[in-house]
């Protein structure tokens, strides 16, 4: 039975002032820091891409994207397959976001980047664009994707949809209608298909599946899709968002009473959302970032050779169903993807190696004693005062052998608000991830290219060292 809950009508079209928003932005409107983020951002997506290829997930989906897809002029990151853009953006979609490592931004519980970088670097190489060009048209797909995660208020994950595949396909769509060049009523109409096509379930989350890796890049497939059928004159629904069965209404059913719709188009090209994006320091789900790091200052306080009896997370109560329950599949998870999202195995691995890095998902991290020893001993409760969704706040308390108790919280996460990684820690996460595949040769050549370049940069120029 469909909800009876009333959605909030905004005072504006919702496409509408996205698409003028995305059609009037040139890029003398777009401010240095904004200009300086995209391409920090873009850094920091690049080199996960790199590293994915080093983890057995890659080969399988690049083997099937390419079987079902043709080849073109679009290079798919970290090998020398060059397809056509729908294809190449799925590709690097599927890489950028594989490892879960990618930028957040807190409020919407988005993965941005993800959701705009794989097809506007897709078309801007096989468009033979510039720099400029594809920045512009990231800036305007990455305030769409932000605010439509904002306005909902987490409301996409609380009824089982993963948010960064639903509202990639439509930040894709007008990054590709930007860069196809379409007026503001075909973005209109771009926005009104990919409506049909945004989905993105999380049904993943039951036994460590692949399809969430896939879910932004096939967004991107989608939104070109979408941004080619509007050019050509194919009609979309004019309210895809807030129209009787549109995307608010029929994703969040009971919930759609609490978005706030007019959040989405207040204060386009002046509050720039994208500036409060979060790049991760830890390869985890981003909400267990707050425990993560309380219980590394926990392990520098009491050293390696502590006896522990308990140990207690605290998170955000919205997040316990995605990263903490049920306890007895977190306690022992199968494989790297299910260690993401288990606060109890994240924590204990800090605990037990003093770092959580890449190596901490290996199959011999996933089988470690220690940590599966002290992951036994842990419990997840809801935090009190959490700042969440604003920040992943989150604290860990423990009890040592000899009794003693000790409790660390972090309100405001490492990568998050005044607390954001500054340039030399993006490069060093870059290197970092690079260097899983490349020689340091190319780490330094892809870095030069994407930090030495300009407006008028080709895109071609950058592409050129990331095949």
């Amino acid at each position: 039975m469909h909800s009876t809950s009333v959605l909030p009508q905004p005072a504006v079209n919702i496409a509408e002032a996205l698409s003028t928003f995305a059609h009037d932005l040139h890029l003398d409107a777009i401010p240095a820091a904004v200009w300086r983020k995209s391409v920090e951002h873009i850094v920091d997506a690049i080199g996960l891409a790199f590293a994915s290829h080093r983890f057995p997930f890659a080969a399988p989906a690049l083997k099937g994207i390419r079987a079902a897809g043709s080849e073109g002029a679009a290079t798919v990151i970290g090998g020398d397959l060059r397809l056509a853009p729908r294809d190449a953006a799925l590709a690097n979609g599927y890489l950028i976001h594989g490892l879960d490592f990618d930028d957040t931004h807190p409020a919407s519980i988005v993965h941005p980047s993800v959701a705009c970088l794989p097809a506007a670097l897709a078309l801007a190489e096989a468009n033979d664009m510039r720099f400029g060009q594809m920045i512009t048209a990231y800036v305007a797909g990455m305030e769409t994707a932000i605010r439509l995660g904002r306005a909902v208020k987490g409301g996409f994950h609380h009824v089982g949809f993963h948010a960064t595949g639903v509202v990639s396909h439509f930040s894709s769509a007008v990054v590709a209608g930007k860069l196809l060049g379409l007026s503001a009523d075909q973005l209109v109409s771009a926005q009104g298909i990919a409506a049909s096509t945004a989905s993105g379930v999380q049904v993943f989350l039951e036994n460590g599946a692949w399809t969430k890796r896939m879910h932004p890049g096939w967004g991107a497939l989608a939104g070109i899709t979408a941004a080619h059928l509007a050019q050509a004159g194919f009609a979309g629904p004019r309210r895809p968002y807030e129209g009787r069965f549109g995307l608010l209404d029929t994703h969040l059913q009971s919930l759609a009473s609490e978005v706030d719709a007019d959040s989405i188009a207040a204060g386009l090209g002046s509050d720039w959302a994208m500036l409060d994006t979060s790049i991760k320091p830890y390869p985890v789900c981003h909400f267990i970032h707050g425990c993560a790091e309380a219980a590394l200052q926990l392990r520098r306080e009491i050293g390696p050779d502590a006896a522990l009896a308990r140990i207690v997370c605290e998170l955000p109560e919205a997040t316990l169903p995605i990263v903490a329950e049920p306890a007895s599949a977190k306690l022992v998870p199968k494989s790297d993807y299910e260690a993401k999202f288990s606060a109890q195995f994240v924590v204990a691995a800090c605990f037990a190696r003093n770092r959580f890095t890449l190596a901490e998902l290996s199959d011999d991290s996933l089988r470690d004693p220690a940590i599966l020893a002290l992951a036994a001993k842990t419990e997840c409760v809801k935090e009190a005062g959490s700042n969440f969704p604003k920040y992943f706040s989150g604290a860990v308390a423990i009890t040592l052998a000899d009794g003693r108790t000790l409790r660390a919280q972090v309100p405001v996460n490492l990568g998050s608000g005044e607390r954001a990684l500054s340039l030399d820690d993006i490069v060093g996460k870059f290197r970092g991830n690079a260097q899983l595949g490349l020689s340091a040769a190319r780490v330094d050549a892809v870095l030069d290219a994407l930090l030495s370049a300009t407006p008028d940069t080709p895109v071609r120029a950058i592409t050129r060292v990331l095949g």
